[in-house]
């Protein structure tokens, strides 16, 4: 039920790469602020932002911590098991929550899952870069 107008305002073809980086990168950067801040009181359909899944702040927060944690590891044995670590534990996590939330008959997408969980990592990841900047065993 969509018209003309509608389809064409929401279009992105024709727009250039920067602006869609830009627009990426605006819309990671206010799901960081709202996992960081969730009950700040801000703008309307704030919470409704998170229903609007993406997934490259999950990658590329996933990919940080992969980093991180593979950075610190003794041997390079260990760092690759530590890199695979995070992405299986988001992944097998996030099927694990979508299927217990759609048991109790949520209206929740694995996607959506995989998006709210990836970015719930960002205060892991500022304290995984705290700790090797500090020199912190674990």
């Amino acid at each position: 039920e969509y018209s003309i107008v509608d389809v064409e305002r929401h279009c992105t073809l024709g727009e250039p790469v920067t602006e869609t980086i830009m627009r990426d990168l605006r819309s990671i950067k206010d799901k960081l602020f709202f996992v960081m801040m969730p009950m700040k009181p801000s703008e309307a359909g704030t919470p409704h932002r998170l229903k609007d899944w993406d997934l490259w702040g999950p990658l590329i927060l996933c990919l940080a911590l992969g980093m991180i944690l593979a950075a610190e590891a003794p041997t390079s044995d260990q760092a690759s098991y530590a890199f695979a670590d995070v992405f299986v534990i988001v992944w097998v996590g996030s099927a694990v929550v979508t299927l217990n939330a759609l048991l109790l008959q949520g209206k929740v997408s694995f996607f959506q899952t995989v998006c709210v969980l990836g970015y719930c990592l960002f205060p892991l990841v500022v304290a995984a870069f705290c700790a090797m900047l500090m020199r912190i065993d674990w």
